[in-house]
């Protein structure tokens, strides 16, 4: 499949939904949903998965049986993709009508994956290089996120010269541009792949000093 860019159906087809997420609006343009934005996100997806990995397509409908908000469909469309054996990181590529957002890390971490986070960024040599990553991504105009505590866990000091680090659960980098012409061109391919590749220090160290969690299934959050 050829991807050829995001076309302006797709996101108008966006604006449409977040005036109106019923199901009669999706029943109605459904058939746009798949032209403009489901099928291009499979072109792109198609031709990064030989340098990032396995893909996979988010589903348009929300989980809302513990949601106060029951709206039924998600506003964006989004797509991971992880290496078999590559640890808790990944890549993310969302499109919406608030244009085209890209990230690389983990989004939820096991209580074994975090408290092996947590060692390395205490140590001075994992710890420092992690550190170098997430200044470098910063000094790329890349965003550092991730569920945080508001103060240093227990059993470390709260003047850590890593502290920020250590208050992290969860980490990842992304990086957002609003819609413009080249949203519909090949462009996008070009500016997901050296986001990506910008942000495979980050993927790399989660795989190098996290690893994938070793709880069994059932014990999972």
């Amino acid at each position: 499949m050829t991807f050829g860019g995001f076309p302006d159906e797709g996101l108008v087809f966006y604006e449409g939904l977040e005036a109106d997420n019923s199901k009669s609006y999706w029943a109605e343009h459904k058939a746009e949903y798949e032209q403009h934005v489901r099928a291009p996100m499979l072109g792109l997806v198609e031709e990064l998965t030989a340098e990032f990995g396995t893909a996979k397509l988010f589903r348009p409908y929300r989980d809302v049986r513990f949601a106060k908000d029951k709206t039924p469909y998600k506003t964006h469309q989004g797509a991971v993709l992880h290496r078999e054996g590559g640890g808790p990181g990944a890549w993310y590529v969302q499109v919406s009508a608030d244009g085209l957002h890209v990230a690389g890390g983990a989004w939820r971490l096991q209580p074994d994956q975090v408290e092996r986070y947590r060692r390395a960024v205490d140590a001075e040599l994992p710890g420092a290089r992690l550190q170098t990553v997430v200044d470098e991504l910063r000094g790329r105009g890349l965003t550092i996120d991730g569920h945080r505590l508001t103060r240093t866990p227990r059993g470390y000091a709260a003047d850590h010269p890593r502290a920020d680090l250590l208050r992290h659960r969860s980490i990842h980098g992304g990086r957002h541009w609003t819609p413009e012409d080249w949203l519909g061109t090949r462009d996008v391919v070009e500016r997901v792949t050296t986001s990506f590749r910008a942000l495979q220090p980050l993927v790399q160290w989660l795989h190098d000093n996290v690893g994938e969690s070793t709880a069994p299934p059932e014990r999972r959050r």
